[in-house]
Formats: C-alpha cells, structure tokens, sequence
C-alpha cells in the first residue's frame, strides 16, 4: 500500500522560509517521479513542483519558480521541499504525490496523493 506522510509545514511571516518532508512507503520509492502539489482555501489542487525518479531533474510552476527547490534522497524514501521567499499566497495545504512515472513532471494531472498533507500559513 503506498503510503505518503507530509510534514514540516507551519506558521511563517512573509520573507521566511520552510522545509517540507515526505516519507514515503510501501513502493519503490527511487522508480517513481514525484511532486509537491497545494490547495488553498477554497480553491482547486495547484502542481507546484516534480522531480524525476533519481532527482536529476526539476521542474517548477512560475509562480514558485527561483524561490522553492524540490529534492530527494532515495536512500531515505523522502521527499523534500524548501520554501524561501514565502508570501501571503503560498498559504495552502502541501501534499506530496507519486507518479506512475519516472521521468520529470511538469503541469501534470496524473498522480497519487494519498497523505494527509501539511499547512503553510504565511501570515505577519
């Protein structure tokens, strides 16, 4: 059963930073593409970011782009996300997602996300 757990999301003052983590289980985490989508309130899920299957390749939306860097370690089954340059409009839920894939992701649709996700709130 694959399983995703997000963390490290929190309340952040504009200008500040944060450090997303996704543990990931019950697949072989180093085969598969990966990516931080996002909800805000009221509003529809946002791809945000993916990385390839052995983290050679990234790939951002514009709205993130030059301020939030995906990474991951294979060895650790994990999935990461920095967050600099934070602004009121980054506040939404992140969840981590599996593709069926391994190539990078960009604008796609075609994932699993099955954790509970993790809240940014950028607020002053």
């Amino acid at each position: 059963e694959v399983q995703l757990a997000e963390s490290g999301g929190g309340l952040v003052q504009p200008g500040g930073s944060l450090r997303l983590s996704c543990a990931a289980s019950g697949f072989t985490f180093r085969s598969y593409a990966m990516s931080w989508v996002r909800q805000a309130p009221g509003k529809g899920l946002e791809w945000v970011s993916g990385i390839n299957s052995v983290g050679s390749s990234t790939r951002y939306a514009d709205s993130v782009k030059g301020r939030f860097t995906i990474s991951r370690d294979n060895a650790k089954n994990t999935l990461y996300l920095q967050l600099n340059s934070l602004k009121t409009e980054d506040t939404a839920m992140y969840y981590c997602a599996k593709h069926s894939f391994s190539y990078t992701p960009y604008y796609t649709k075609d994932y699993y996300r099955g954790g509970q996700g993790t809240q940014v709130t950028v607020s002053s």
